[in-house]
């Protein structure tokens, strides 16, 4: 073993220095080098291992030579003050510590971890407690070892939510699915209950109002800004009112069929109609139309309200501003040059049993319960043709128009009839309107640095505030720097969620069958496009990379 007095400290106490004699202590080893640090009183200095290893090939080198004659001095240790590293994530919103050991030199303080968070400019989000836990923590550790933790995490801003109009009351529609139970628990098709109806007074809607959010931070400050809900406006229309005490609760002032509006509802007069045929002649009602038998061939109906027809409806036109709800079947026939008998169009939604050879347009969703067969039909939602337990509904032929998709039981027949179905065709659309809004947006910003220039410009408030015209002008500007800002948020907020629709147009717009997709079915989502060849199971059907995928994941 080397002796104990070959090694001692420096005057500044920062090093241990290795003073030998080759031709007198030679040869000497790293591990009896190491035996020297490991006395107390130099265990807890860093090893210099380049040291270490120059000075065993040194002096063994020199012993025999006359140069071995000649002390080496070596600093082969030293003391090292605990360290500090901090790691900030990419998004800003944590930031991690880690401490390491002093090798016999000043153990870390709050105060050096406090210096180095401002220098990185952690101001926030910052835990006393993990900060103290850390710094017990690492005076429980050999000199070297380190222990970390994240000791600073952001506030990710919360957006306000959307403002929901909840309708109270059902529709005419809605009877569709809710056939009456008989005393057996059979159900009766046939009868669908009584005529949706409200009285005075009766709660129509209820809003729920938008709501701003809240901001967020980063650990280094920042402020995350929340984008606030958007807002709809309740609208009374014909029949119903907003209440005084709660202009959030929209009430029916007058007895008769609910009507629902694009953001509100009104209350129709109702004109109840036995059968529609040559003997009552055409009808043109402004209000709403209950007809409790047929619509007969080469008649036509138009309503500013609602269309129900709790019989057929063949070989006709009905034409509506609300609702056409058919409790029973719509039937027509094939004209001349692909011309259809029978057209039923609303600007609100569509609601059948079953329905052939006719023509289908509606600016809501359609629903068929049943059958739809060798039929054109146009929506800008949802076509579904179920029933409530999705064990029926056949979609054979004809040609479908649903820009939000379509979802049925069955599409084709093992017939291979063929039958076109074109969805999720507004991408490109979309995609210019986005161009619209980020062009208003970046107008009206030019707008606002132009006025708040020339507010810059003034000279100061003493020399014009008594200048009636002057401040007009000023007031003015003001007003409109305010009015361009509330418009430019209310642009980004509609701005922010098209580009999610945008974003994620092909995922949420799709075709689902939930038993058969069957042969000769041509597919259209977007620019991609695919016919059938063959059966298909239960399946979604999407475009992905502009080419037809078919997902069979939901096989029940």
């Amino acid at each position: 073993m080397l002796a104990p007095g070959l090694i001692q400290l420096t005057s500044d106490g920062l090093f241990a220095e290795f003073r030998v004699i080759p031709n007198t202590h030679g040869p000497i080893s790293v591990e009896g080098i190491n035996e020297l640090l490991s006395f107390p009183e130099l265990s807890r200095l860093y090893p210099r291992l380049p040291a270490i290893e120059q000075a065993v090939t040194q002096v063994n080198r020199l012993i025999g030579q006359d140069d071995g004659l000649t002390e080496l001095t070596f600093e082969i240790a030293e003391r090292r003050n605990g360290e500090i590293s901090i790691s900030l994530s990419e998004d800003a919103m944590s930031a991690e510590v880690c401490l390491t050991a002093a090798w016999g030199g000043q153990e870390i303080t709050l105060q050096d971890i406090l210096k180095s968070l401002k220098q990185h400019n952690i101001t926030q989000g910052l835990s006393k407690r993990k900060i103290e836990h850390l710094l017990h923590t690492v005076k429980t550790l050999q000199p070297g070892q380190s222990c970390s933790d994240v000791i600073a995490h952001g506030k990710p801003a919360i957006n306000g939510k959307n403002a929901v109009i909840t309708r109270k009351v059902p529709l005419a529609r809605e009877r569709l699915l809710q056939p009456q139970e008989r005393e057996d628990g059979t159900v009766d098709m046939r009868n669908l209950g009584a005529v949706i109806m409200v009285k005075p007074k009766d709660i129509l809607m209820v809003k729920t109002p938008a709501t701003q959010g809240s901001n967020g931070f980063n650990v280094i400050g920042n402020q995350l800004i929340a984008i606030a809900g958007k807002d709809i406006n309740l609208v009374a229309g014909t029949g119903s009112k907003l209440l005084e005490s709660d202009p959030n609760v929209l009430i029916a002032t007058v007895a008769g069929q609910p009507v629902q509006t694009s953001n509100g509802m009104q209350v129709d007069n109702v004109l109840q109609i036995k059968n529609v045929d040559i003997g009552y002649g055409n009808v043109d009602f402004k209000g709403s139309i209950l007809i409790t038998g047929d619509v007969h061939e080469g008649m036509l109906v138009k309503s500013s309200g609602d269309i129900t027809v709790m019989g057929f409806v063949d070989s006709a036109q009905l034409i509506a501003q609300g609702d056409i709800t058919v409790s029973k079947g719509v039937i027509g026939r094939q004209l001349k040059e692909e011309q259809l008998s029978t057209r039923l169009e609303a600007k609100g939604e569509i609601a059948a049993q079953f329905v052939q050879y006719s023509e289908l347009k509606a600016t809501g969703n359609i629903l068929i319960t049943k059958q739809l067969l060798h039929s054109n039909t146009t929506t800008d939602e949802i076509l579904t043709v179920s029933d409530a337990s999705e064990r029926r509904g056949d979609l054979v032929g004809g040609t479908i128009h649903a820009n939000k998709g379509v979802k049925a039981v069955t599409i084709g027949a093992t017939a291979g009839t063929k039958t076109e179905i074109y969805c999720a065709m507004n991408y490109s659309e979309l995609k210019e309107s986005l161009k619209q809004f980020d062009k208003s947006i970046q107008q009206m910003t030019v707008a606002r640095l132009n006025i708040e220039a020339s507010l810059n410009k003034l000279p100061p408030k003493a020399q014009w505030q008594d200048d009636e015209l002057m401040v007009e002008q000023v007031r003015g500007m003001l007003e409109e720097k305010r009015r361009i800002q509330a418009e430019c948020g209310q642009v980004e907020i509609e701005y922010r969620m098209l580009q999610q629709e945008i974003e994620n147009y092909y995922r949420n717009y799709h075709i689902q069958a939930c038993k058969h997709i069957f042969a000769n079915v041509e597919l259209h989502l977007g620019p991609a496009h695919k016919r059938t060849q063959r059966e298909h199971g239960p399946c979604i059907v999407t475009n992905e990379n502009q080419e037809i995928h078919f997902d069979h994941s939901n096989r029940k």
